[in-house]
Order: C-alpha cells, then structure tokens, then sequence
C-alpha cells in the first residue's frame, strides 16, 4: 500500500475527530431527565482499532531507478549542472522563511571540481585540481588555501572537516552516488510520474533512512535527477529543504584552466577552517560608522 493513502487516511480520520469534538462542544447539555442509564441489554462491546495495514517497504522498481541515475551520473568523465537549493528558516513570526542559493558546478572524474556560488547571499567560489583546495570569497578578495586529497569524494570530506564546506549535491558527484544515496535504506517507492519538474517527464521516487524523507524526481528517459525535496527526522520543526537541478551536460569539453582563478591566487589569505564564534560577550555593531578596513579585515557597513 502507498504511503500517501495511508496519510490520506490518518488525515481524513483526524479531520473526523475534529468534526466530532466541534460538534460536542457546540451541542446543548441534555437534562438529567432525558439522559436514560445504559443497560446490560444496550451496552455493545468496545471494538478494537484494526491494526495498521502500512508498512515500510523497499520496492526493486523504486531501487532499480535511484540505481539507474546514479549509474548514469556515476559513467560520466566530466559533467555540468546548476542546483537552485530553496531551504526554510525559523522566523519569529511563526512560518519559516525560505532563502535560495544557487550553484554552478563542473567536476571532472576523478580530482577536479568547481564550484560558482553567485548569490543570494554572500557570493563564493570553490576550486580543487587534486592537489589543492580553495574557497574564494570575492566580495572580500580573499582566499582560503588548503592542501588536498587525490579524489573529488576525499576533497569534498576534508573541506567538510576543516572548514565545514558542505555541498547539498554532494552524492551526486561520489564516485558511487548508487551507495551515497541509498545507505541505510528502510524505505522506497514509486509515487508515480510527472511532468511538471524540469521540462520533461520525471519519475517520482519516495525514499528514506533513519535520518531523512527524500522525494526524487528523475528524467524517464535521460534518467537524470530533476528536483530533489527532503524533511530531515531530527528537525523538531519540520523544515523543508529543496533542490531543482538544470543545465545538464555530462561529457562536456572542459577548459584546462576550469580549475583554477586567477583572482584567488592574487588574493589576501585566510585560513582554510571553519568560522569561529565571537569571542564571549561580544555583539555585532547594529549602528555607527562602519568599520575601519585593515589588510586582513574589509569594511564592514553599518547596518
């Protein structure tokens, strides 16, 4: 049985319950005339809640497909996409807000990625040619230089390590994106097809482990994943998170240069570690006059 007629289901059942307690709490109490005591005659037996028919399942269709694009991902030497991550934020009024970034990625198997961050937000870059590492924050001319492992896979875990560099595409550039997608399975099933994501007829996939509900499309035909949604089982709040992937080339030609910038090489250095907090006690300036920029620290505008 799918997993939304059970929802469904529990949905119509609650709104039931609702129904009910609206009711009683809008209809007259009755006089203790009216009110007849039950009898041994009249009283029915409580009837047990019939056991719940959902149950998780891994269907081989839902499997075979999650192992067909990663196959497909997996067989490309070089590749290029763009992914629009929409992800929600608490907010004191209540409903979360969303805030969108978007990526510019070209890889190239096995030690060479880039990585194009142009906003919202502050822009950045990242670079890695199997050897070295760089994020580069343009705004601020300045760079962060760090040595690297021989493969995309260990650049990307060391940039997460040192400076909490982490990507929401990250399985889709594993050398086996089939095990980074699929580890820890309880969950899968196909929810049906649609052609409202990416242009082209998608096939939509429910997925999930102890950690994460993932709902994916994927291209029926070119077996490429079009829009990724995913609701994370430790957040008390629920909060969504969604990714639209476009501009798919894979074997593309890439520049030799791809890799590099010039910029960043030219830039002021920073470490290559993850931002500290601000030392105890101290509170970001909210007004005033801005900053005075010094070699290592640009000016900061009052707010």
């Amino acid at each position: 049985m799918r997993a939304h007629s059970c929802i469904g289901r529990a949905l119509a059942f609650a709104a039931g319950l609702a129904v009910a307690a609206v009711a009683g709490a809008q209809s007259p109490t009755p006089s203790p005339a009216a009110v007849k005591p039950a009898t041994a005659k009249t009283a029915k037996p409580v009837k047990k809640a019939p056991p719940s028919e959902f149950k998780l399942i891994i269907e081989p269709r839902a499997m075979d497909l999650l192992k067909a694009t990663s196959a497909r991902l997996a067989a490309a030497k070089s590749m290029s996409f763009t992914a629009i991550v929409g992800y929600e934020y608490p907010s004191k009024l209540g409903p979360p807000i969303v805030y969108t970034s978007r990526y510019d990625v070209t890889m190239q198997r096995p030690d060479k990625l880039r990585i194009l961050m142009p906003g919202d937000g502050p822009a950045s870059e990242f670079y890695y040619d199997g050897k070295t590492m760089v994020a580069y924050a343009p705004a601020e001319n300045l760079a962060a230089v760090a040595d690297a492992p021989p493969t995309i896979d260990g650049a990307l875990q060391a940039a997460y390590a040192k400076a909490a560099i982490f990507y929401p595409f990250t399985d889709l550039l594993a050398a086996d994106p089939y095990a980074a997608l699929t580890t820890g399975a309880k969950l899968a099933f196909v929810i049906g097809t649609s052609g409202a994501v990416g242009g082209v007829k998608t096939d939509m996939v429910a997925w999930a482990n102890d950690d994460v509900f993932l709902q994916i499309w994927i291209g029926a035909d070119d077996k490429l994943p079009r829009r990724i949604r995913a609701m994370y089982r430790a957040d008390p709040l629920g909060l969504r998170h969604e990714m639209e992937l476009a501009n798919w080339q894979l074997d593309p030609p890439v520049a030799a240069d791809a890799f590099a910038s010039a910029k960043a090489q030219a830039a002021g250095r920073m470490a290559f570690a993850a931002p500290a907090p601000p030392p105890k006690g101290v509170k970001p300036i909210v007004k005033g006059p801005a900053l005075k920029a010094t070699p290592t620290q640009p000016a900061a505008k009052a707010k």
